[in-house]
């Protein structure tokens, strides 16, 4: 476990770097996924405890977000759909991640609100789920997700 520790330390000073703007989005995201892939921990099969479940969030969220980039880069549309669908495959991985964390936690001392976005296509559909104990914000679009972080009652009625 030390070895995801050190993980998520070094993540937290990427993020640090990035919001101080030492580092743009597109260097964040590459140098997080390097991290991740660089301490040679594969994803957990068995998620049984909430440091396991976040590492295998930002996994294959790293993943998912490299696949999408790489879809932009591809002017032909075969090989731009492929790596959409390898971002949707990574990013179904990541909310199965994310829902077991929430489980884990009993879905105790979790918040959770829709986030102000750019985008028309993800406002009201991309939301946060902040994971106070460990100090993680965790990001989903997942329709089952919000419908089980509003029926536990976690859900923020408000866009932040």
């Amino acid at each position: 476990m030390n070895t995801l520790k050190k993980y998520f330390q070094y993540r937290q000073t990427l993020i640090d770097q990035y919001v101080k703007g030492d580092m743009t989005k597109p260097e964040y995201l590459r140098e997080n996924l390097e991290a991740v892939l660089a301490i040679g921990i594969k994803p957990f099969q068995n998620i049984d405890t909430v440091d396991k479940g976040l590492f295998n969030y930002h996994y294959y969220n790293a993943l998912a977000k490299e696949a999408k980039m790489n879809a932009r880069a591809f002017a032909d549309k075969n090989l731009s759909f492929d790596y959409i669908e390898k971002a949707n495959y990574y990013y179904d991985k990541k909310d199965k991640a994310t829902l077991k964390v929430l489980q884990l936690l009993d879905f105790c001392d979790v918040t959770s609100y829709f986030i102000t976005v750019k985008s028309k296509y993800l406002a009201g559909k991309l939301f946060e789920i902040v994971i106070i104990e460990y100090g993680m914000i965790l990001h989903s679009t997942n329709a089952f997700i919000l419908k089980r972080v509003k029926e536990e009652g976690i859900f923020e009625n408000e866009t932040k």
